[in-house]
């Protein structure tokens, strides 16, 4: 008797469809011991002006202030660049040759919580400081919380103090840059995350360095691989501080009592949406567009989920 196909084949080949759809969410996704950080879509003018960035050899044509480290055995060619000289509305970091800036980890604010898993424990971090620039502010406004939590605030160290001989120094307020305001960073693979000005950069080291943010920015970057003493030294992260009032989001524009990163970040969202549409390409070289950048969606566990 002839043989003929079962009716069910089709279904047995959408459900290996759907097996491999999952394995591939699975392999994409954290565990669920792992944080699924969030992270936001590259608007197509972010990603045009990060790729200007990256393909321009000369200094940025508006320096503010130069002659800053990355790293500590790089080359002091970083500067704090900005759109326009005279009335800034973005003010960024950015080297030469296309270099921009690495991620180091500062564990500086308060620490604990269910959040603190041990990665930015004191002996981890070499420079640890018991309090960020703006604890002050932090206090001001009576949410409940003593200064920021470098698991919880994805807060970004950002500016200059030092008074050693010769120190190069830096100050954001005095191009408009307010304390707590928001802030955006460009991370390689598709990735950027809203995070706050929470600290400085002081003069207890051998050079004046940028490039550090709280724990929980770089681990949503990169992940939990990151730690007190262990950061990213690629130069290729592009920070970028908004200037004016109308950046900070102030006691009730943020939750700032959060208990994990992903409730601060939504709560930045909508600020931080409406800023980096100040930030267009063709101000320091060819204007550049590329397709890996994607609107109207978030990366969550390596997947574009739209909205």
């Amino acid at each position: 008797m002839p043989t003929t196909t079962p009716t069910r084949a089709p279904t047995l080949r959408l459900g290996k469809w759907i097996h491999a759809a999952l394995l591939l969410f699975h392999a994409a996704t954290p565990t669920l011991c792992d944080s699924l950080f969030l992270l936001n879509a590259v608007p197509q003018n972010v990603n045009d002006f990060y790729q200007e960035l990256r393909e321009r050899a000369a200094p940025c044509p508006h320096s503010l202030a130069g002659g800053f480290y990355n790293i500590d055995n790089g080359t002091n060619t970083t500067s704090y660049c900005a759109n326009d000289p005279h009335r800034p509305s973005i003010i960024y970091l950015s080297g030469v040759n296309g270099t921009l800036s690495n991620m180091d980890i500062d564990c500086d604010g308060v620490q604990g919580g269910s959040q603190d898993d041990g990665r930015c424990s004191l002996g981890r971090s070499p420079d640890y400081q018991d309090a960020t620039a703006f604890q002050d502010i932090v206090q001001s406004y009576g949410v409940g919380i003593s200064d920021l939590n470098t698991y919880i605030h994805p807060y970004v160290v950002f500016g200059n103090s030092g008074s050693k001989p010769g120190w190069k120094t830096f100050d954001p307020t005095d191009y408009g840059v307010k304390p707590l305001s928001v802030m955006a960073v460009v991370c390689p693979g598709n990735k950027m995350v809203y995070g706050i000005w929470g600290d400085t950069n002081g003069d207890d080291g051998d050079k004046p360095m940028v490039g550090e943010v709280s724990i929980a920015l770089a681990t949503a970057c990169w992940g939990k691989n990151m730690t007190g003493d262990n950061g990213y030294d690629g130069m290729d992260l592009l920070y970028v501080a908004f200037t004016g009032i109308d950046a900070v989001p102030g006691k009730d524009g943020a939750d700032w009592a959060a208990k994990d990163y992903d409730t601060f970040e939504r709560s930045i969202q909508p600020l931080g949406n409406k800023l980096v549409q100040r930030i267009t390409a063709g101000a320091g070289g060819r204007r550049v567009t590329s397709s890996w950048a994607v609107a109207g969606g978030v990366l969550a566990g390596g997947l574009w989920l739209a909205l």
